[in-house]
């Protein structure tokens, strides 16, 4: 903060209480364009100071937005005491006669303000039947209560005609109620039908409280909560508040200003202080481009992500490191930009994704473009894939995203992924381990083509080297290789993308549920002990969908292939240059390999009767 700026806000801050009073000399009506002068608690939207609820006033129907909740109602006329308007959302409702009526929230009465709306028709939203309204007791409300109709999760009442506002304790714990307008006539109109009665275009009668005109004669705010209060109230305060409110605020501002000078100072001293985080973040990343060089990714400023996101308007997808927008570079180049929450240590998985992933260029990689690294904020632009990620096209589970891939669809996206992972593991001048390969992280593009992304996990290490220095398990549950939990099982190696690898062809052949097992009630299944089991003896493994020999080879080696890749000891498993062989070659002469000692424990498949299917 420059002392220029320091000095406005403390001549600001110094002048409050007067620049307060005489921003209550508020007009005693607004002039609001079609609508003619309007009074408090109305005012425009340019003095919006001046009254309760602002009115747009210039150009278009004027609109209104009533209450806290800000329902907003286009205004026709307005009154001392009246205000009339049409409810375009309401007008809907009544249109589709749809069933969200928990959509429209009752205008709130305070001690500022209270509202009514007469005629108007009473219901209840119960999220279960209610005996006590169906049976008209005494208990509630006099008048005929009717079931209008069962909604997903709640049932709806009405009772006509019926003004009456409820009161807490006076109906069904589990009702809420909520009032809507009606014609005034109902001659000839269907009772038994609500939709019939409510309309869109309707009065609502407002009553402004003593104590709110006080407030604002005093040059105060009424609040809208439900409790009164008055904010801002210069009415009744002596010369010395104001001197008193005054002082308080000069020092205030000069303690502010004394502690931005040693701030200052401190810094231009080289002392850390509480920056030595934000101070590291910025040092490590601006070493790793300078060690890029010419070859350093592309960086954006903050702004630049919100012109590309278009204000982060579409969001492709949620996770634990953030959130992803769709964007759109100005060579019209469509991007996902993924924005990261919270800062972990020095940045280091943020500035690890950057480094690894800069350091690749293959067709089965998503590709980088460029990042952002501006203060608290972080994000990295990668190419847009339309088909989002894998995991959607190989879990059903009742989801809307869920598509259907054949059987030469997903050999294809298998092969694809191997080819990534041997490129990672020995195309780039330093090997890269992934450490988080599954579903999640693998996109497809327009064409299904597989790319490997999220490289936060990823571990740098020399071709020569086979064994890495490893500090704490990372990776999915799931997908993790058994040497990564307990070193016990092995040393840690690109053998454990291998592991991770298996473990998700697996799934893309039968991680649907869809195996054709009958069990009893007591015994526990896992799918590469019932597949190993099943090719051990040569059965039939019961393919669902396969209509020619060489589909039925493809889905045959994609098993073999992951029994293989999640071997326990990772000095059995292939290399994934071996695995492309494997999956490419003639599955007569794929080997069966040994059962493996499973890691993950098995998990129940009781009352489990699907196919085995894309």
């Amino acid at each position: 903060m420059g002392f220029s700026s320091v000095l406005l806000a403390f001549i600001l801050v110094s002048h409050l209480p007067v620049l307060r009073s005489s921003a209550t000399s508020c007009p005693s009506s607004i002039d609001c364009g079609s609508l003619g002068p309007i009074k408090f608690p109305f005012t425009s939207t340019a003095h919006p100071s001046c009254g309760l609820f602002p009115v747009t006033c210039d150009g278009g129907v004027p609109q209104v937005a009533l209450g806290s909740e800000g329902i907003t109602y286009q205004v026709s006329g307005l009154s001392d005491d009246t205000i009339k308007v049409n409810d375009p959302a309401l007008k809907s409702l009544i249109e589709f006669t749809g069933c969200d009526f928990s959509s429209y929230i009752n205008l709130p009465n305070t001690l500022s303000v209270s509202f009514t709306i007469s005629p108007s028709v009473t219901f209840f939203q119960c999220l279960t039947s209610s005996p006590e309204l169906e049976n008209q007791t005494d208990k509630y409300f006099i008048g005929n209560y009717t079931r209008f109709r069962g909604c997903q999760g709640y049932t709806v009442y009405y009772s006509y005609p019926n003004n009456q506002v409820p009161t807490p304790g006076s109906y069904p714990l589990n009702c809420e109620f909520f009032q809507l307008p009606v014609v005034s006539s109902v001659e000839g109109r269907n009772l038994s039908d609500p939709f019939s009665l409510l309309t869109s275009d309707f009065s609502i009668g407002f009553h402004v409280s003593e104590a709110c005109l006080a407030c604002h004669a005093n040059g105060g705010q009424c609040s809208h909560a439900r409790d009164f209060q008055c904010l801002n109230d210069s009415g009744g305060r002596s010369k010395l508040a104001l001197i008193l409110e005054t002082a308080i605020s000069t020092v205030g501002i000069m303690v502010i200003l004394l502690i931005c000078i040693i701030i200052k100072k401190l810094r231009q001293s080289g002392c850390t202080f509480f920056w030595k985080t934000k101070t590291e973040n910025y040092r490590n990343i601006e070493a790793f481009l300078k060690n890029c060089g010419s070859l350093s990714p592309k960086r954006y400023t903050y702004s630049d992500i919100k012109k590309i996101t278009n204000c982060f308007r579409t969001k492709l997808g949620q996770g634990g490191f953030g959130c992803v927008f769709k964007g759109n570079l100005e060579n019209g180049c469509l991007v996902a930009v993924k924005v990261l929450k919270g800062l972990k240590g020095n940045g280091d998985e943020f500035i690890n994704e950057v480094a690894t992933i800069s350091r690749t260029s293959h067709v089965h990689i998503v590709t980088f473009l460029g990042f952002c690294f501006e203060g608290c904020h972080r994000a990295l632009i990668y190419e847009f894939m339309p088909n989002g990620s894998l995991d959607k096209f190989i879990h059903d589970g009742g989801s809307s995203t869920y598509r259907h891939l054949g059987w030469d669809a997903l050999y294809q996206i298998a092969v694809g992924i191997a080819r990534g992972l041997e490129y990672l593991h020995r195309g780039c001048n330093t090997r890269i381990v992934h450490f988080d390969i599954k579903p999640q992280n693998i996109l497809l593009n327009e064409d299904f083509c597989p790319k490997i992304c999220d490289f936060g996990l990823a571990k740098l290490c020399p071709q020569k080297e086979s064994i890495i220095s490893l500090v704490g398990a990372r990776g999915t549950v799931g997908y993790i290789a058994p040497e990564v939990f307990s070193r016990n099982f092995g040393g840690v190696s690109h053998k454990s993308d291998v592991y991770s690898y298996g473990m998700m062809v697996l799934e893309m052949v039968g991680g649907r549920k869809n195996i054709s097992v009958e069990v009893d009630g007591t015994s526990e299944i896992y799918f590469p002990h019932w597949v190993y089991r099943h090719l051990e003896l040569d059965e039939e493994l019961g393919f669902h969908g396969v209509i020619d020999d060489e589909a039925n080879a493809s889905a045959r080696k994609m098993i073999i292939v992951g029994l293989w890749c999640i071997q326990t000891d990772p000095s059995q498993r292939p290399s994934m240059s071996r695995v492309v062989e494997m999956l490419e070659g003639s599955p007569e002469s794929l080997q069966i390999p040994p059962k493996p000692f499973l890691f993950s424990p098995s998990r129940s498949l009781v009352h489990c009767s699907t196919t085995l299917a894309p």
